[in-house]
């Protein structure tokens, strides 16, 4: 299996080179391991990152007889031409920056990290601006479920005869079966302008849109309960109409069994201003103001710092602090990447303490739910633009909870006789969502130009069953992973 990967990884990678787009993969050149988000840049203040895999893809017709400069944190800067990428067979080498350290450094005494963060917290007004910004942006979110268990069980039948119960278990078995095997992964793509004003108030415009899922295996909670539902209804009089409650709360009045529509709806647009909240959201995930995220971890009321080492970060000699929880009420931990000339933080890496999490609800007892968040981790890169200040790069970041879920449903007759059928399922997983923005350009805008700009209210979906690369030719954008790629809904 491994070498087939390794084959079909030169496949995609040899294809690439001869159409519009360059695929080429960045590896270490002494361990031959993956290097991930290096920023490539096809342009002053323009170009994409590696992914998680170390492959990044640009715009052969653009940029044949260019070149790229490739930077990561802890490798040399290295400068390549399109022509020499192909002559590599689009596999690139970097190389540790472990013998260019910064003589003036090394010979001074190292400050101390709390020394360090306040001279962050000082220039903050002077490394970064967030108002009135314009932003070309590749958004792209990954949602999957794992399901540890999952349990169906008719617990009571009045006046429906036994071979309708045994026919309603077989389906709900087969159900129970057919989730519990299901890949539920799907993944959304979207490109466009994000017009930010200030933190609280910005504009979308999507270019364009997609979603790469399989639509008959979209088992959320809810899902999974309708589909049960469903299956029931098909084993009751027809004739008849049924009150539902589920657990102890009645969410129907009556429902009638006549004419039932079991469709898939298939929504085929964006909400715009749903989207423009999302990507607003994960912008400020990169933005320092008054108890923002990277405020709050900047804060030593709350996290306490140590100094780690110094390393290079596009060409910037830059320090590492890591960072914990001193308080509770603090969360994360993780390292902040800064540079030694600015002051300006470069990279955030955090996750969750230790067994710190988010929310947590526990009814096991009173409702049958727990949930608790998780899984909470991320990444954040920034580079300079024209103007000498450091704007967001990428963002990532990870969510994830479990949940547990022991629910009745009681089909009730609206009659004298009130003749009964309940079933009870237990449903029991974790589910994980991970959200990254690319920003490939930007550039400042007035108070009339945000003003002028009319957010529309949809933006069209192109619903796809497997990857399609070439939806995005000249674009740039987020090298797929290998499981975006290998996606494919079976028939």
């Amino acid at each position: 299996m491994k070498h087939v990967l390794i084959l079909i990884s030169f496949f995609v990678i040899s294809v690439a080179s001869f159409s519009q787009q360059i695929t080429g993969q960045l590896i270490d050149k002494n361990t031959g391991k993956a290097i991930q988000y290096a920023t490539i840049k096809t342009g002053k203040y323009s170009g994409v990152i590696s992914n998680e895999e170390g492959y990044f893809t640009i715009n052969n017709e653009d940029y044949k007889t260019k070149t790229i400069t490739i930077s990561c944190l802890g490798y040399q800067e290295k400068t390549i031409s399109v022509a020499d990428i192909e002559a590599l067979n689009f596999i690139i080498p970097l190389e540790e920056a472990i013998n260019q350290l910064n003589e003036v450094y090394i010979s001074n005494k190292v400050q101390n990290a709390d020394s360090i963060i306040a001279r962050v917290r000082a220039k903050i007004p002077e490394n970064y601006t967030h108002e009135l910004n314009a932003y070309n942006i590749f958004h792209r979110s990954t949602e999957s479920v794992d399901f540890k268990s999952l349990e169906f069980e008719i617990e009571k039948a009045s006046d429906v005869k036994k071979r309708q119960i045994d026919a309603a278990n077989d389906e709900l078995n087969a159900l129970s079966k057919k989730i519990s095997e299901s890949d539920m992964i799907q993944f959304t793509d979207f490109k466009g302008e994000l017009y930010n004003l200030n933190k609280d108030s910005s504009k979308l415009a999507v270019n364009k849109a997609t979603k790469l899922m399989d639509f008959k295996n979209d088992f959320s909670v809810d899902d999974i309960q309708e589909k049960a539902k469903k299956i029931m209804l098909r084993y009751l009089d027809t004739t008849k109409t049924y009150k539902l409650k589920t657990g102890i709360f009645k969410i129907e009045d009556s429902l009638s069994l006549k004419n039932e529509d079991f469709k898939e709806d298939k929504n085929n647009e964006f909400e715009i201003s749903h989207l423009n909240k999302q990507t607003r959201g994960l912008l400020k995930r990169g933005q320092f103001f008054k108890n923002s995220f990277l405020n709050k971890l900047l804060n030593p009321d709350y996290y306490d710092y140590t100094f780690e080492d110094v390393t290079y970060n596009n060409s910037e000699l830059t320090y590492i602090i890591s960072f914990e929880p001193r308080k509770s009420k603090a969360k994360f931990s993780g390292k902040l990447y800064i540079s030694y000339d600015t002051y300006a933080v470069t990279r955030v890496n955090y996750n969750y303490y230790k067994n710190r999490h988010g929310e947590k609800v526990n009814l096991k007892l009173i409702l049958g739910v727990k949930y608790i968040a998780n899984v909470s981790e991320g990444l954040l890169l920034f580079e300079k633009n024209a103007e000498n200040k450091y704007q967001p790069k990428y963002i990532k970041r990870t969510t994830g909870s479990y949940f547990y879920v022991n629910r009745d449903l009681k089909f009730i007759e609206n009659s004298k006789a009130r003749n009964k059928i309940g079933i009870s399922f237990k449903i029991e997983g974790d589910n994980k969502n991970k959200e990254e923005l690319l920003f490939t350009s930007h550039n400042t805008i007035s108070l009339s130009d945000f003003d002028t700009v009319k957010q529309l209210k949809v933006a069209p979906i192109e619903i796809l069953s497997k990857y399609e690369g070439t939806l995005w030719e000249n674009e740039e954008t987020l090298e797929p992973l290998k499981e975006m790629k290998s996606f494919e809904v079976k028939e």
